[in-house]
């Protein structure tokens, strides 16, 4: 706690524990329970509910993030800025309640939302985006473009699949000066094929599957639901 406590804390005299109040954060999104019945291990749900939406407003949850990942990319050798990264999108389906920014991916046949996430060749996250299903991947990660170009002044190659080809790749490559590789599978074949730089986002978003808040969307707000899966990463890049 101590390597960020310029992060987390302004210095002031506090009634809670800014690290217990993380921890409920953190176990909120791992067993996928409501805020009213958060453990009582915890502050209350309210002054926990407070701290998660003002940080997730002040962008503090994705600095964090990003603060490990850059950790852990030195921790393996790497370059703390990537100069690759992979795209992908994920549909999942909303919870009851959830109306805004929601739609029907026809394909997947799925009511709900996208993710949109951007990894390094290691699989950790660079940038983040939550969309209606209904918006079309390429879309959808124009959102994801400003962000890896805020992170990394390295990028040389984004690498994604032929969902992403027309005016997002002319993007990518004419106005970031990226180079974009686009990779899929055989039509012939069938199943599952880790694809040359790009297996690295799917496992990614497979690691979310151990997320119990992130089973669903259950957020009210698409930016409540980049938060949940800010956090999520939080709780695996530690380990």
């Amino acid at each position: 706690m101590a390597k960020y406590r310029k992060i987390l804390t302004s210095k002031r005299k506090r009634k809670y524990c800014l690290r217990s109040i993380l921890n409920g954060i953190l176990w909120l999104c791992r067993t996928g329970c409501q805020w009213r019945n958060l453990s009582s291990c915890f502050p209350y749900w309210q002054i926990v509910y407070y701290y998660f939406n003002k940080w997730k407003r002040t962008g503090l949850i994705e600095k964090v993030m990003l603060k490990l990942v850059r950790k852990e990319r030195m921790r393996q050798g790497r370059n703390y800025l990537p100069s690759v990264a992979a795209i992908d999108s994920q549909s999942i389906k909303k919870s009851a309640f959830v109306s805004i920014e929601t739609g029907i991916d026809g394909g997947k046949n799925i009511i709900g939302r996208k993710r949109h996430i951007a990894v390094d060749s290691l699989g950790l996250p660079i940038a983040i985006s939550v969309s209606a299903a209904d918006v079309h991947d390429s879309i959808g990660a124009f959102d994801l473009l400003w962000r890896i170009d805020k992170v990394s002044r390295r990028m040389k190659l984004i690498r994604t699949d032929k969902a992403y080809r027309g005016e997002f790749s002319e993007i990518v490559e004419n106005y970031y000066r990226w180079r974009m590789e686009i990779t899929q599978k055989p039509p012939s074949v069938k199943g599952f094929i880790p694809k040359t730089g790009r297996w690295q986002v799917e496992r990614s978003f497979s690691w979310l599957n151990f997320f119990r808040r992130l089973d669903k969307d259950h957020e009210k707000l698409p930016e409540s639901s980049v938060a949940f899966i800010q956090v999520a990463f939080i709780n695996i890049l530690p380990k």
